[in-house]
């Protein structure tokens, strides 16, 4: 982990803020939602992304490198590089 040197400290309402420098870098902009994780003594916060990235499609995702994908991104991009995903349902 890489430490930024910047201490902020915890109002009454237990609120932080992120420093503009922060947001800009990691593309976090007003009203965006973050997700908080715990990892033993830390907290981490990332920017919360529950669709498809290249969509906004929210049904049959599919997480890849920390990212969501849709089944519908994933077959068109497939038979963009010239293959066929085709179901085999009996």
């Amino acid at each position: 982990m890489k430490s930024t040197g910047i201490v902020r400290r915890v109002d009454e309402l237990g609120r932080i803020v992120i420093p503009i420098e922060l947001r800009k870098v990691l593309g976090i902009n007003e009203k965006d939602a973050l997700e908080i994780f715990t990892d033993n003594e830390r907290i981490v916060l990332k920017k919360y992304e529950p669709a498809d990235i290249f969509t906004g499609e929210m049904d049959n995702l599919i997480e890849y490198k920390g990212k969501k994908v849709s089944v519908t991104s994933i077959t068109k991009m497939a038979e963009m590089a010239g293959y066929s995903l085709v179901k085999n349902e009996q």
